[in-house]
């Protein structure tokens, strides 16, 4: 999910930090080898991070910098490329990965500092998305974000829907399901049952096909017949009447939250600790259940470093420590963001791993069985302003602002306009 700030406030974010202001936890990199400038997305607490390298590393110093959404990360990184100072390390998100890819000399080849011996260790089909036809690998995978769903079960109760985790998924095996469902609880409490369609039903749905809005040969195809699929189950789902219409990650959204408003969110991996961060009150009241369709890909970031990095080894020692299938392991087990290297997908340790925020729901094993064998579809250069005119378009919808019989239209006019801007 991506945050939207004004377009001045991102201008103002990218100069400074093309002119290299901003950032904290750490001395001048001018000299330092071991010192070196690390851009990241905000609100995901990459600190923690980087507190545990520095730690095993006391000689090395990070120069951390939260630059704000995922899509502001990605804008002022293209600034710096045309020719700003650039990190020594950045972290690019899945969806915005593609069109950094259409320039891969403005990356360093890490195949060159090693990356080619340890490129079996990950998702083959992740680590695609940052590997060049030519074999260059610009980008090294630190999570993917596997589908589940959570849900209120002290709601749930009072609706006289079953609790148990394996029942409730067994409710919705498709989204048609899903809708059933959500009427029923309608019905019972008068109280709408999803946080909102546009994320958690739209989102999800068209991020389990086999293609999102390209081609199998690479080809732009955002209207093709699985995007208006999933599209269309969107429509169904606000028509159903089971919407609180609470944009994710909304000061709405958290209130609502807190108050039981509403009671499921279908949440990526990534997502549980935004839940645990904005509703700490309603600890141990949710459970987690599959996903309608069984399984499902929606986010996922990738550690890059610049062509023009001062300290590319410093960053690249970093990233081959930190992203190890043990580095992966420990990161899922302290911060949740479920892992890329699949050789830890039996460990103990994740298998084994619930969650008490969620009634200890095996969160390990719920959300690895949610991508491993997924068939996953083609990232191209648009995808980021594609997905987010569709997304804007049905947040539309639910603000009343479109009509739901002219909305497929909408979209796609403005996905058109975006994809020529």
């Amino acid at each position: 999910m991506k945050r939207v700030r004004t377009t001045a406030a991102i201008i103002a974010t990218v100069a400074l930090l093309v002119a290299g202001c901003g950032g904290s936890g750490g001395k001048s990199n001018s000299s330092d080898s071991k010192t070196f400038d690390f851009w990241s997305f905000a609100n995901i607490n990459q600190k923690a991070d980087v507190d545990v390298y520095t730690k095993a590393h006391p000689d090395v110093h990070v120069k951390l910098t939260e630059v704000g959404s995922t899509t502001e990360t990605a804008q002022a990184l293209t600034t710096a490329l045309a020719g700003g100072k650039v990190p020594d390390l950045v972290l690019i998100q899945a969806d915005d990965l593609p069109k950094f890819m259409q320039s891969p000399d403005n990356f360093v080849d890490l195949t060159t500092l090693g990356a080619g011996n340890i490129k079996g260790n990950y998702l083959d089909w992740v680590m695609a998305q940052s590997t060049t036809k030519d074999g260059k690998i610009i980008g090294v995978p630190t999570d993917v974000g596997g589908l589940a769903v959570a849900y209120r079960t002290d709601l749930f109760k009072a609706a006289g829907l079953p609790t148990n985790r394996d029942e409730v998924s067994k409710l919705w095996p498709t989204w048609d399901d899903f809708i059933n469902v959500g009427k029923t609880y309608v019905q019972k409490t008068g109280k709408p049952f999803v946080d909102n369609t546009p994320t958690s039903v739209f989102f999800q749905a068209v991020n389990q096909g086999s293609e999102r809005y390209y081609s199998a040969d690479h080809k732009l195809d955002y209207d093709n017949a699985q995007v208006k699929a999933a599209f269309d189950v969107t429509l169904k789902a606000f028509g159903a009447g089971i919407s609180a219409k609470q944009g994710s990650f909304s000061s709405g959204w958290t209130a609502a939250m807190k108050k039981g408003d509403y009671a499921v969110v279908c949440s990526p991996s990534w997502m549980l600790s935004q839940m645990k961060t904005n509703a700490p009150e309603t600890n141990g009241k949710w459970d987690i259940a599959t996903i309608p369709g069984g399984s499902g890909n929606w986010g996922g970031s990738f550690l890059a470093i610049p062509k023009r990095a001062k300290h590319a080894k410093a960053a690249w020692d970093y990233i081959s420590e930190m992203q190890s299938p043990q580095g992966q392991l420990a990161h899922f087990l302290s911060q949740g963001s479920l892992p890329t290297t699949p050789s830890v997908y039996t460990d103990p340790q994740l298998v084994g791993r619930t969650d008490p925020f969620f009634n200890n729901a095996p969160v390990g094993k719920i959300y690895t069985q949610s991508v491993v064998g997924l068939k996953p579809f083609y990232f191209g250069p648009q995808d980021g302003p594609i997905g987010t005119e569709f997304l804007n378009t049905l947040t539309s919808v639910e603000q009343g602002k479109v009509d739901p019989a002219n909305a497929w239209n909408t979209a796609l006019t403005n996905v058109k306009n975006a994809v020529r801007g």
